[in-house]
């Protein structure tokens, strides 16, 4: 059977056990025409890039499945109708991702300290005030030296 990987994006107000109840509903659907869910991983209340239907943040689930293509219409056909779900997207994968998927690798080094950014939490280096790439005002062959007028 063809591998898919569905992910679906809940609103924001609901409670984390109305997101698993979805995800459950989910997997029943597709246990019910043969197929099944090898994963699912919740990512978390995230935000959006943009505003969906005046919501700000949604929860984010994702379903490695395992089903044929009709198990798959009936899946979306649900979950299109489910006015829960702001968002959904199924793609077709040559193989499921072996352990947790590179959003829970994110979270779990988020959560370790050891985020991309530097030690002030910003993307820019130190102090960056010595760079020595620009010379000393007095050495600048277009200005002269304090004090002093520049030959005509």
């Amino acid at each position: 059977m063809p591998l898919y990987e569905h992910v679906f994006l809940a609103r924001q107000d609901l409670a984390q056990a109305q997101v698993d109840a979805l995800a459950e509903n989910a997997t029943k659907i597709i246990a019910d025409n043969g197929g099944s869910v090898i994963k699912t991983e919740t990512w978390g209340l995230r935000s959006l890039a943009y505003r969906i239907a005046k919501n700000r943040k949604a929860h984010y689930v994702m379903l490695d499945i395992d089903a044929p293509a009709a198990a798959l219409a009936e899946l979306e056909r649900q979950t299109g109708i489910n006015e829960d779900v702001i968002r959904f997207m199924t793609i077709r994968v040559d193989a499921h991702e072996k352990g947790p998927s590179a959003m829970m690798r994110r979270q779990e080094r988020d959560r370790d300290g050891r985020g991309d950014r530097g030690p002030r939490g910003d993307d820019r280096g130190g102090y960056r005030g010595d760079r020595g790439d620009r010379p000393e005002r007095s050495e600048r062959p277009d200005r002269a030296p304090r004090g002093e007028e520049m030959e005509a």
